[in-house]
């Protein structure tokens, strides 16, 4: 294996090119992505990666505990670690382009980007993976990492005997409380209206001891210099403003997947995730899909670089048996 590896060291990073047909057409640059890269360059496939920037959410990632080989890290240096690797190896890169279009022409595939590009390949891996809804409030983007997340599995430890709030009515914001509840001082469970989750997630929520709801807010602002010091509410029933200190806040209030440029193409389920079976395959053939933008459970890192490996490995044997000469 170390012998493979250095056939592919040094290598200089090469231009997308609009002329050539690719082998394999990556879109999207995230866990996902960067790893289905490294599996296909081992394959010798002339491999293109399409996306608007390289980790996605995980840049987003104060502190990562539960990738296997490091105990810790954040989110940017992971990122650097993959990129590091993938850098490695031949392939092209465009990035900075977002795919705003993909169909299918004479059994192959082409793209087009935001930036007026079109590329072409043999097979796709689509790895575009999801955004997190923000509350566009001040103080939330200038304070990402600093004390807002959007990540309660990947961040609680970090938050340890801190009060927190948690903004979100569902499931998965009564999860994110649940999980802060192992670690924080204080969690306050934030909500417009009312709590919308499974009772059972409520009670256990109720259980801790450590859990505040305030119902009936609007967040009016984060407030924050270098790190996250409260949340400014506003009651919606008389228009009085609370500030509430805090050491963090997490945005549960939902995510999207980056999938609306393959709707026309690929099959989506209600919640616009891409569907696909154990093997990453699409109801297209030649098409594959990985990671959050995905039908597959558990949106974490590491199983996005799991499925990202496994989409490559398909994409390589459906490539073999379809267009090998």
């Amino acid at each position: 294996m170390v012998a493979q590896d250095q056939d592919y060291e040094q290598r200089s990073e090469k231009t997308a090119d609009e002329e050539q047909c690719y082998d394999l057409l990556i879109i999207g640059a995230g866990p996902a992505g960067l790893t289905a890269a490294v599996y296909a360059a081992r394959k010798k496939l002339e491999t293109l990666m399409v996306s608007v920037n390289v980790g996605g959410q995980t840049l987003l990632a104060a502190g990562v505990e539960t990738y296997m080989g490091f105990q810790y890290v954040s989110g940017a240096e992971l990122v650097q670690k993959f990129e590091e690797q993938v850098r490695q190896f031949p392939i092209a890169f465009a990035i900075g382009e977002e795919v705003t279009d993909l169909f299918a022409e004479d059994q192959q595939f082409a793209v087009r980007t935001s930036g007026g590009k079109r590329f072409t390949s043999k097979t796709v891996i689509i790895a575009s993976g999801r955004r997190a809804r923000s509350l566009d409030v001040p103080g939330e983007k200038a304070l990402i990492g600093r004390g807002v997340s959007y990540c309660a599995t990947c961040d609680a430890p970090l938050f340890r005997d801190k009060d927190v709030a948690v903004i979100g009515s569902g499931n998965p914001a009564l999860t994110a409380v649940n999980e802060l509840s192992s670690y924080a001082h204080r969690v306050y469970s934030v909500v417009r209206n009312t709590v919308k989750a499974d009772p059972v997630l409520v009670d256990r929520t109720k259980r801790t001891g450590k859990v505040e709801f305030l119902a009936g807010y609007a967040i009016q602002e984060i407030r924050g210099t270098k790190r996250v010091e409260g949340l400014v509410l506003r009651r919606l029933d008389d228009d009085k403003v609370v500030d509430l200190p805090l050491g963090g806040v997490f945005v549960e209030i939902g995510a999207m997947p980056n999938s609306d440029f393959a709707r026309e193409l690929v099959l989506l389920n209600e919640r616009k995730e891409i569907e696909v079976d154990c093997d990453c395959k699409t109801n297209v053939p030649g098409i594959f899909a990985a990671g959050d933008v995905t039908t597959a459970p558990e949106k974490q890192i590491i199983v996005a670089a799991g499925e990202g490996a496994k989409a490559a490995l398909s994409a390589y044997r459906y490539f073999v048996m379809v267009h090998h000469e």
